[in-house]
């Protein structure tokens, strides 16, 4: 894909197709790994001045346990590389979005959040990677 920069270009635009790209790559990586897609991008508002939260993924695993994926990409490790950009903020804002997905479960089965972290070339599944305590 062909990017053609303008002034008028934000960042946000140009990362997109690329958070997208990363997140395909994920998906495909889990899905090899033995995880079904229970939904992607889940989104919720939390209020006209408050910022709400995105999953990028929420899987399931053989027994059942649900997790929420968030998937970080990095040209490289440099900076402390994409797994260090999971700030305690955004760890905050994928919680209250995994606690309102969960309100749509009959009985909230077993869950964890994991991270995806792709620096360069290079995958790595960091399960539990945080907790929701």
């Amino acid at each position: 894909m062909l990017f053609k920069w303008s002034a008028s270009s934000s960042s946000s635009e140009l990362s997109k197709p690329r958070g997208e790209a990363a997140e395909d790559r994920a998906l495909h990586h889990l899905l090899r790994q033995g995880l079904r897609l229970v939904q992607r991008n889940y989104r919720v508002a939390a209020g006209p001045r408050a910022r709400g939260g995105e999953i990028d993924l929420i899987m399931q695993d053989s027994a059942g346990t649900l997790i929420f994926i968030e998937v970080r990409s990095r040209c490289d490790a440099s900076h402390g590389g994409a797994a260090a950009s999971v700030t305690p903020a955004k760890q905050r804002r994928l919680i209250y979005a995994a606690q309102h997905f969960l309100l749509s479960q009959a009985t909230p089965p077993p869950c964890r959040f994991d991270v995806v972290a792709m620096d360069g070339e290079q995958v790595e599944w960091l399960k539990a990677a945080f907790d929701a305590g």
